[in-house]
């Protein structure tokens, strides 16, 4: 029988959904789609399919959740239950006014309500702000001010320093879209941002948020497509250039994006190798954060743990874990995410007090409104919960689903 964990009346478990939408799809005989049609398509094993129906596993790798999402004709979003709202106060803040606020349509209509245009070191501080709000995770907040912010940013002359500052708010939004679970309204917002970065003074924006792009292409599961993204800017800008640090940082993340594709498409080679370009630029940069991305050595052994779980060699994910500091400088948001892969590598080697401590670390270190948003983590935490109840043991685990917003 299936343990089922609930927000209100939702079903919260992914063997759940994929049940459900196995149940509601087509096999090859014509008939309703089984367990092993679905592993079949999909490319995974029967055993996962099982398991995960069952509620006896949880979570899978993201490779296999890429693969399971197509063979059911859906986003991963759906798959995962990422999909979040964010109750604000008005109807011009939230998820659907900052859907609306990317996607306007006042040119076709001839309209504007705009009865001031921001000046620029408005447009300066409200970009340090927005980016501030987003690597803290504090998303209820980019909710309240960033479709508001968009639509005043539209009313200046977008060429020079003015395009360059709204290009990084569209780029906020996109990324902060991603988190929410709007794939589709973040695309739309990333290649705004790309058009206006075209009319600023900047070449690298242009390449920074090429890197952007490719990241959300790998949330998509487009795993090609983000590496040859990704590999494509690093190239054009190259590591050559020693004495520009700030673009030999660039290069260096988009190396690290690059590598991340290529591992959750299987090829671990191409992104050891990639790795390592990166770990050597990483050596001569130091830390930095140059267009808002975090890059130094510590970044690199986030990614490169991030690797090793995505391509499954767990016991290297560990190891390479211990060269992480506990005062690394990395933003909340990738702190945050390093101790999910951890937690994960725990999980699958079947260490389960080791994975609730690093979800506890995580709990204490980010928002309530970046825990109950993070729907691979509460993955995690509903494994768990469901190996304590078979191994009757007591634990602090209900607190902690409580902590992610799962109510038993």
């Amino acid at each position: 029988m299936t343990n089922r964990t609930v927000i209100g009346d939702e079903p919260d478990g992914l063997g759940d959904r994929v049940r459900g939408l196995r149940e509601r799809a087509i096999g090859p005989t014509g008939r309703r789609m089984t367990q092993a049609d679905l592993a079949a398509a999909a490319g995974v094993s029967l055993d996962l399919v099982r398991k995960l129906e069952q509620g006896v596993r949880h979570t899978a790798s993201l490779p296999s959740l890429h693969k399971l999402a197509r063979a059911l004709d859906v986003d991963i979003v759906r798959l995962l239950g990422k999909e979040v709202a964010l109750p604000q106060p008005s109807e011009n803040s939230g998820v659907v006014a900052l859907r609306r606020a990317v996607t306007v349509i006042d040119d076709l209509l001839g309209v504007s309500d705009l009865t001031r245009e921001p000046s620029l070191d408005e447009l300066r501080r409200t970009v340090t702000y927005t980016w501030g709000s987003y690597w803290s995770g504090r998303y209820d907040k980019l909710g309240e001010t960033l479709p508001e912010t968009l639509r005043l940013g539209r009313a200046l002359d977008l060429t020079g320093e003015a395009a360059d500052l709204v290009a990084q708010l569209y780029q906020a939004a996109g990324c902060t879209l991603v988190q929410l679970g709007q794939p589709d309204a973040a695309h739309i917002a990333v290649r705004e941002a790309l058009r206006i970065a075209h009319a600023g003074t900047d070449p690298l924006r242009v390449s920074a948020l090429q890197g952007t792009m490719a990241w959300l292409l790998l949330t998509q599961g487009r795993f090609e497509e983000s590496y040859r993204l990704a590999s494509s800017a690093a190239g054009a800008i190259g590591p050559e250039h020693r004495a520009d640090i700030p673009r030999m940082a660039l290069c260096g993340s988009l190396l690290l994006s690059s590598a991340n594709a290529a591992g959750r498409d299987g090829d671990a080679g191409k992104a050891g190798h990639l790795l390592s370009e990166a770990r050597d630029i990483a050596r001569h940069t130091g830390y930095r954060t140059d267009y808002e991305c975090a890059f130094g050595p510590d970044q690199v052994t986030m990614q490169t743990v991030d690797v090793h779980v995505v391509t499954e060699a767990y016991t290297s994910a560990l190891e390479t874990a211990k060269a992480m500091p506990r005062d690394t400088p990395l933003p909340l948001n990738a702190r945050a995410r390093h101790l999910q892969d951890r937690a994960l590598a725990h999980v699958r080697l079947g260490h389960d007090q080791q994975a609730e401590d690093a979800l506890w670390a995580m709990s204490t270190l980010a928002p309530d409104v970046w825990l109950r948003n993070n729907a691979p983590s509460k993955m995690l935490v509903n494994e768990l919960r469901t190996r304590e109840r078979r191994a009757r043991k007591a634990s602090r685990l209900g607190d902690l689903a409580r902590k992610f917003g799962l109510a038993s």
